[in-house]
């Protein structure tokens, strides 16, 4: 792939931006919406309305064929990163239930710092001693947020581990899948997962008719979700990776904006300053990967 211009750089971080907005205003949905049903309904009927949203995609895109042709070994993945998407579904309406939305966002900012030791640890991925160093110090961030043994700490945070442990599922298994896959597919596993999964949790929940501001929020959230994910596609597509990928940090400015603005949540200073350490090692990593990347790059064309 010929190196992305400065412009189409640029396309790719706003792309990627947009897309992080409408992933937080969905989590903003779900804060908004939290406690005027039960949990499995609110996640079925908002995986349903995604998955048929994703579903009318790709038929239109002339998708959906690919998925009776997928080989064995991919069809084994992508229901292994479909429980990815479950465990992180589950873990994030849960934890928006009593956890402020700009908090839930900055635990949730170690996703990356995760991935990379998950990809060290699983798949043999070469990580030296300054990410491994900076993976540590993020996830001390994440302690200084969470505080595990303070006052402040509640048990039901744990619920935002498991979203970043599910999305770190999720994204390792995704780099195993291979073309043949296309990802309107692989989401598509994803949401009908969570619906079925939901559907049967939601057989010991008493449904009931949501009001017309639960109901909105509810689509809102599936209307997002599926932009969402057609942003992500179109920024990874634009500019280079390692350029575009830190945007995914600006999740964290929409959520402080949103959370401050629509649902008058006041962080503290202690979780803005955990943040800021996760975000900050986050962003170092990114810089590593891309470093060595064009490391490895030079010294394939140059035969060393």
């Amino acid at each position: 792939m010929a190196m992305a211009t400065a412009t189409e750089n640029m396309r790719g971080a706003g792309l990627m931006s947009l897309c992080m907005a409408a992933f937080t205003l969905n989590d903003a949905c779900m804060r908004a919406i939290a406690g005027d049903l039960p949990i499995p309904q609110i996640l079925c009927l908002r995986g349903a309305l995604t998955a048929t949203l994703l579903a009318a995609l790709a038929v239109w895109r002339g998708q959906m064929l690919s998925l009776v042709r997928l080989p064995r070994r991919d069809r084994r993945l992508l229901a292994l990163r479909s429980l990815g998407e479950v465990i992180t579904g589950f873990s994030v309406v849960i934890s928006l239930n009593f956890m402020s939305l700009s908090t839930f966002t900055a635990i949730g900012q170690a996703g990356p710092l995760s991935l990379t030791l998950a990809g060290a640890l699983f798949l043999g991925e070469p990580v030296g001693w300054r990410r491994l160093l900076a993976i540590l110090v993020g996830f001390c961030g994440v302690l200084l947020i969470i505080r595990p043994g303070a006052e402040a700490f509640h048990p039901t945070s744990l619920f935002a581990l498991c979203a970043v442990a599910g999305l770190t599922l999720r994204d390792l298994v995704a780099r195993r899948i291979s073309a043949a896959a296309p990802p309107m597919i692989v989401a598509l596993g994803g949401a009908v997962a969570v619906t079925l999964a939901s559907g049967v949790w939601s057989l010991w929940a008493d449904w009931s008719v949501p009001a017309p501001a639960t109901g909105l929020g509810i689509v809102t959230g599936a209307v997002c979700l599926v932009a969402a994910y057609v942003l992500s596609v179109m920024a990874m597509q634009v500019g280079e990776i390692g350029f575009v990928a830190p945007f995914r940090y600006a999740g964290l400015v929409w959520a402080l904006v949103l959370g401050i603005v629509f649902l008058g949540e006041r962080p503290d200073l202690l979780t803005l300053a955990g943040a800021a350490v996760v975000v900050g090692t986050g962003g170092y990593t990114f810089y590593r990967e891309r470093t060595l990347a064009r490391r490895r790059a030079l010294a394939a064309r140059t035969g060393g």
